[in-house]
């Protein structure tokens, strides 16, 4: 039975069972991966349960987008990995107690800095970065997440290095597995009455429970029982130095969390074909930070294998997060004895079935379609996303080389076309941006000695748009008045003008055909 659900600001039809089935699902989806993700960083397994609570509750009630789900992740995870290394270097006595008390900070000074973002509506920056950059993204995402779920056909996901499963655990295993991805990717065809998830998670604990099958489950890997998190506040040196060595982490944490969140509210969108707010996800996802790091968990940002798996099992509202979050908690308070007898060959099904849906098949077929450039950013951010396992520095990759790809474009596209009027003068109609990447052919246009004594540059059909192409204008007009020639800029914009040497002297005006662009400049 559909009724509206008025939740905050969103009013909209919900279908309760299908958002508390969704969230059920999320939840145990969440229980094996923010215990790995916590064991990546070399913390607790609470640490990233109580993430995963907080987080998932707080961006679900405030977040910008219904639907997405927060908890504990893998890129978050890999920064704690170097704050450790920093740290033990330091301090070679440092126990591991002391160390989670120096993540509850930076975890809370990442979420001050999200929140910045955030209330600075720096959000709207995600317009620049490309869509072979997002393939690229989750591309390579997709890739980790089935990567991750290898350690599974291990005699022990927990130890690095452990040989691989042989003959009928192997077979028995990978068959649990194959059964779980049948049921995923059979049972919608069927109907979509109840989340495929969560019936595949069932079945298959069904079938280990009543057959007895010795197979490895979530209790395997941790335990995951614990109290309601008690909030304090972290104990640490609270010096100048303590912050200079946090700061970074601090703020590479909030950029990974920002750009993963935001990109994965991107796709959610395209999927929903509704549309979400960044800047409002931004402080939301500080403000879970934040509360994370004092209600002792390790932060983290937007998941987008969980809010996948949120989104096709019918969720579009807030409700399956928040059902998911309380889950979770319930679950480490009450049923961890159940939660841990779950066989981990379900959720490693659930989790290559997300991997698969999340790769971007698509950009595949595009690679005979898309310029060169576009699939070396796409295949390039890819390679980084996998091999460093950092998103963020696969993204900035991205957008710098398709910045660059993009201005070296351009810098060929200007153009003069010239003529001599009546008068003997004559004319140079300039077509194309004039920019850094622009200028040095901008100047191989010009014949400044053989031109005739008086010259008119239009830029009607031009854009001036940096402080290089206003150099360049200085450098030209200077060298045919070395010449005793003179020189006409005409349609030109008005900072154009001021920013200008001899303005008044070269630039005929025009106020009904002057543009009124604006110059890249510190001085606008």
């Amino acid at each position: 039975m559909k009724k509206v659900f008025n939740l905050f600001d969103f009013k909209q039809k919900v279908d309760y069972k299908i958002e508390i089935m969704s969230g059920l699902t999320v939840a145990l989806a969440l229980v094996p991966e923010a215990i790995a993700f916590a064991l990546l960083a070399g913390l607790s397994p609470l640490t990233g349960l109580y993430a995963a609570f907080i987080m998932g509750l707080v961006t679900s009630i405030l977040g910008g987008r219904p639907g997405m789900i927060s908890g504990a992740t893998g890129a978050v995870a890999v920064v704690f990995s170097g704050l450790i290394v920093t740290l033990k270097t330091a301090n070679p006595n440092i126990t591991i107690d002391e160390i989670t008390q120096y993540v509850f900070v930076t975890v809370i000074l990442a979420g001050i800095i999200q929140i910045i973002a955030g209330a600075l509506k720096l959000g709207k920056l995600m317009r620049l970065v490309p869509h072979p950059v997002i393939f690229g993204f989750v591309n390579g995402l997709a890739i980790i997440i089935f990567m991750s779920q290898l350690p599974q056909f291990t005699v022990d996901s927990t130890v690095d290095g452990a040989p691989w499963m042989q003959g009928e655990q192997l077979y028995m295993f990978l068959g649990l597995v194959i059964l779980t991805i049948i049921i995923i990717w059979g049972l919608p065809k069927l109907t979509k009455a109840f989340p495929a998830g969560l019936a595949a998670i069932l079945v298959i604990f069904g079938i280990v429970y009543f057959f007895d099958i010795d197979t490895s489950t979530v209790g395997d890997i941790a335990s995951v029982s614990g109290s309601f998190p008690i909030p304090s506040i972290p104990n640490i040196p609270f010096t100048l130095d303590t912050f200079l060595t946090i700061l970074p982490y601090s703020a590479i944490i909030a950029g990974v969390g920002l750009i993963e969140s935001l990109l994965t509210l991107n796709i959610i969108d395209e999927i929903t074909e509704t549309r979400g707010h960044g800047n409002k996800e931004a402080v939301a996802q500080g403000t879970a930070n934040v509360l994370s790091g004092f209600f002792l968990g390790m932060g983290g940002c937007a998941m987008l294998g969980q809010s996948l798996i949120n989104i096709s099992s019918g969720s579009r509202a807030r409700l399956s997060g928040i059902v998911a979050a309380l889950a979770l908690l319930a679950f480490v308070m009450f049923g961890a004895s159940v939660i841990e007898q779950l066989p981990m060959a379900a959720l490693t099904g659930l989790m290559i079935m997300v991997a698969i849906g999340t790769f971007e098949w698509a950009s595949l077929k595009t690679f005979k379609r898309m310029p060169k450039s576009d699939i070396l950013v796409m295949v390039l951010v890819t390679a980084v996303t996998v091999v460093l396992h950092n998103l963020a520095l696969a993204v900035l990759v991205g957008v710098i080389i398709a910045a660059l790809v993009f201005a070296w474009d351009n810098a060929k596209r200007i153009r003069a076309r010239k003529h001599m009027d009546e008068n003997g003068v004559k004319h140079y109609e300039i077509y194309g941006p004039l920019f850094f990447g622009s200028t040095t052919v901008f100047n191989d246009k010009f014949d400044v000695l053989n031109d005739p004594d008086e010259v008119i540059i239009d830029f009607k059909e031009s854009r001036v748009v940096d402080m290089s192409a206003i150099e360049t204008l200085n450098k030209i007009t200077e060298r045919y008045m070395k010449v005793g020639k003179k020189v006409h800029l005409k349609h030109l914009s008005p900072d154009c003008k001021n920013l200008l040497k001899n303005a008044e002297e070269i630039i005929d005006v025009n106020v009904i055909e002057d543009p009124t662009y604006k110059v890249v400049s510190d001085q606008i």
